[in-house]
């Protein structure tokens, strides 16, 4: 029996020399899925999309509509496409969902870029409206073998330091992933006391704003969940990755080779 893993990474829609780093650090990676956050339908992130589906990898790769940003699922496992980003109706590709056939029973990983907002009425209403439908969906699904990740663009509600920007709805969101979908956050089950950020302003203040939840069956066969923060440090994006592992068979892998050397592919996406 091996390990099932997981990372997320935002990739701030590289262009494609960025892209290029981006890959020959994710193709070193070890994790059966990656849920690289904030794509768009842009040459670098079809540059990911065809590098890696040319590997052998499974991708599923909503193209955002114009100007938006979305989720990309990367898997060294066999997978389907699932359409929970669909089902909410509005903003489609900020989530994309896959489901791998684990042992003994196949779980479903939920990706998700949550729209970020600013102090206007547009952009907040646009941030709460996402949320609704989000948990919506999530509340209307069975709370079992579930991955919700991502970068959310919410704190929780005792986040170290605490900044007046945040407002209710946003930290209601992340108390409902619990209290409303069953699922548990996989760093704070781990590390209840840690503070850690995921994204560091120009001037130090820090921000943990991609998470991992977990259903609750699946919490219990956590062993690792950690935040990764190289790809900031050295510029490959202005985000950390978070990487969780569980003590659960992911069962038989993909037949895969290296994203970096493959030859150029055909226009795939």
């Amino acid at each position: 029996m091996t390990d099932l893993s997981v990372l997320t990474l935002n990739i701030q829609n590289p262009a494609p020399a960025r892209a290029e780093r981006q890959l020959d650090w994710l193709a070193g990676r070890n994790e059966d899925v990656l849920v690289l956050t904030e794509t768009r339908d842009s040459a670098g992130c079809r540059l990911l999309a065809e590098r890696f589906t040319a590997a052998g990898y499974f991708v599923h790769y909503p193209i955002p509509e114009a100007g938006d940003y979305g989720v990309m699922i990367v898997s060294r496992l066999p997978a389907t496409a699932g359409d929970f980003g669909a089902r909410l109706g509005y903003l489609p590709a900020r989530a994309a969902a896959v489901t791998i056939a684990a042992v003994p029973g196949p779980i479903e990983i939920i990706g998700a870029y949550v729209p970020s907002r600013d102090a206007s009425p547009e952009k907040t209403d646009r941030k709460r409206k996402w949320l609704h439908a989000c948990l919506t969906g999530l509340s209307a699904r069975p709370p079992e073998r579930t991955v919700f990740v991502g970068d959310l663009n919410v704190l929780e509600p005792d986040h170290q330091p605490r900044y007046r920007f945040f407002v209710e709805f946003e930290y209601d969101f992340y108390r409902r992933l619990t209290a409303d979908c069953g699922l548990v956050d996989a760093f704070r089950a781990l590390h209840p006391e840690a503070v850690e950020h995921s994204w560091v302003g120009r001037t130090g203040d820090g921000y943990r704003y991609d998470h991992l939840h977990t259903s609750a069956d699946l919490a219990s066969s956590l062993l690792e969940c950690a935040y990764i923060h190289h790809p900031r440090l050295v510029r490959l994006t202005d985000h950390s990755g978070l990487s969780a592992r569980w003590s659960i068979d992911p069962g038989p892998r993909l037949v895969t080779s290296d994203p970096v050397t493959v030859g150029e592919p055909d226009t795939l996406f």
